[in-house]
């Protein structure tokens, strides 16, 4: 998976570009992932433009629903704007879901690992949501929460 902070993350953690140290990192630095991993600066600042604020509340995932999805004239933009969505979703759902925790597959792929061991691939979810529009993350967080 391409993030393009990783690697400033990484000099910060004494860790080599392209190392594959991110599942590591992880255990030994929960919040420090969780904090990464919430900063999804392209789609704040979309969000921001249209005038929705994204406090990392299950109604903000309501409000990236409601948006007009004009990232989709642009096909380069649709994939990192979907990173940062499922990113963000995510980030809503490590912050008000008990015991959900970010977890970094062997790949560096980082996935939302639930209390009871179920892992969401939300980054796919994220490009999904930003190509198509489903699913939408708010359902896609309410299905998480129920469980």
């Amino acid at each position: 998976m391409n993030i393009p902070f990783l690697d400033s993350w990484r000099k910060r953690h004494g860790q080599a570009p392209g190392a594959a140290a991110l599942p590591e990192a992880a255990e030994r630095d929960p919040e420090g992932l969780a904090e990464l991993l919430a900063e999804c600066e392209l789609l704040r600042a979309h969000a921001q433009s249209a005038g929705v604020a994204l406090d990392d509340s299950p109604s903000s995932l309501e409000a990236l629903d409601q948006l007009q999805p004009r990232w989709r004239e642009d096909p380069e933009l649709v994939p990192w704007l979907g990173n940062d969505a499922g990113l963000y979703l995510g980030t809503v759902i490590v912050r008000t879901v008990a015991g959900a925790g970010w977890w970094i597959w062997p790949d560096g792929q980082p996935v939302v690992r639930l209390v009871n061991g179920r892992e969401i691939d939300v980054v796919e979810a994220g490009r999904e949501w930003a190509a198509d529009g489903a699913p939408e993350l708010s359902q896609l967080y309410g299905e998480i929460a129920e469980n």
